[in-house]
């Protein structure tokens, strides 16, 4: 208990920028080593502390985020991916109700800022949610949507997550459906073998109502992006589990790796989590090992392997942007599919600006926007129907 009352009054030094260089280092340990987020303030409570106290700075925001991100960043080499998941994710949570409190107010009085953008209020500015379009063997179309359950002969629904039937299966022959998640969307599936499926924005999936018994498993990723946990081939009498997509063929035996290939972008990207994968490229095969980035262009074939942080590239999955000097550009492509937006760039000078950092996939779009204009990555932003008009 006096454990407790120690780190609750610690956090709260901490946000309202009171710590001693030591005690900092002390809250960073603390987000680290926590199993869940139960422990970190909710944005409501941290305002309500900067409500009765001076406002922290530009410079103390950033100075925080920073040191939370830079230490989080140098412990991630000794732990397993899983486990620093939570720490990132405090550590958004923590730093994003900071930030917000920032907006709130003036640094240097209790006046509101006027607000500058012009927003329409009548847009939808709320971010993603679960919804999908399932396609069966038929050809007809189930529409799968957050709070609704539905049950088929071979798999039910509670509205953010399908589970086929698990079933050994000798069919006469395959039947397949496609699982369809639109911009604005997001969905999980667990196929017939036990294997998971993490179905970002903008993607389509074909797959197998159930398997052949000892045969490899093959599923189609048509495009998009999907986080992968499959059951291993030592469950299935060895059979393999492979995906398919426009240009590449993944063989798996039993492992945890992300794809990313969309419709709009001449790379596709394979990254290894979990286990080990060969990546077939025409005659060409590639093995990959944990932490690395198979990136192949799909225009030339041409294909490179590098050592990349994982966490960067399998955020979606956990509910949080993490970008890593990124364009402006590729950053918008990325909330145009999670929040159903097209942005449209008023000053093509700024498509080129970087930015680097950690956003929440629960924040409105005009937090994010605000986030962007804050770090002056942009000067002014404006909603008009379904675009955002940067400048």
């Amino acid at each position: 208990m006096q454990h407790d009352t120690h780190i609750q009054n610690l956090l709260k030094k901490f946000i309202l920028n009171q710590c001693s260089k030591e005690e900092v280092d002390q809250v960073v340990q603390y987000i680290q080593e926590l199993t869940d987020s139960s422990g970190i303030p909710s944005v409501e409570e941290v305002l309500v502390i900067l409500d009765k106290k001076p406002v922290l700075n530009e410079l103390d925001v950033i100075r925080i985020q920073n040191k939370i991100l830079a230490t989080s960043q140098e412990s991630k080499s000794t732990f397993r991916i899983k486990s620093y998941f939570i720490k990132y994710a405090a550590a958004a949570v923590l730093v994003g109700a900071l930030t917000t409190a920032y907006f709130l107010k003036d640094v240097n009085s209790d006046k509101p800022i006027p607000t500058a953008p012009v927003v329409v209020k009548e847009n939808v500015l709320e971010p993603g949610s679960n919804k999908a379009t399932l396609t069966l063997a038929n050809g007809s179309q189930v529409a799968l949507v957050n709070g609704a359950s539905l049950q088929t002969q071979n798999a039910k629904s509670n509205g953010e997550e399908i589970v086929y039937n698990a079933k050994e299966a000798n069919p006469a022959e395959i039947t397949y459906n496609y699982l369809t998640i639109p911009r604005g969307g997001k969905f999980v599936i667990k196929l017939s073998d036990g294997t998971q499926v993490w179905l970002n924005s903008e993607t389509k999936l074909k797959f197998p109502v159930a398997f052949i018994e000892g045969q490899t498993r093959k599923v189609e990723l048509v495009y998009g992006e999907a986080y992968f946990e499959v059951s291993p081939s030592t469950k299935h009498k060895g059979a393999h589990f492979k995906v398919l997509t426009n240009k590449q063929e993944v063989d798996v035996i039993g492992t945890e790796f992300n794809i990313k290939a969309y419709k709009d972008e001449t790379t596709i990207y394979t990254t290894l989590v979990e286990g080990k994968v060969d990546v077939n490229i025409g005659k060409v095969k590639q093995r990959l090992v944990p932490n690395q980035q198979l990136s192949l262009n799909s225009l030339t074939n041409n294909s490179v392997l590098k050592n990349v942080d994982v966490y960067n590239e399998i955020s979606w999955k956990e509910g949080v942007f993490s970008f890593e000097k990124i364009t402006l550009k590729d950053m918008t492509k990325v909330l145009s599919r999670w929040y159903d937006f097209d942005f449209v760039f008023k000053n093509k000078a700024i498509e080129n600006e970087v930015f680097d950092g950690v956003l929440r996939k629960n924040q409105t779009l005009d937090e994010i926007l605000k986030s962007i204009k804050y770090f002056k990555i942009i000067k002014n932003y404006e909603i008009k129907d379904k675009q955002v008009i940067l400048e």
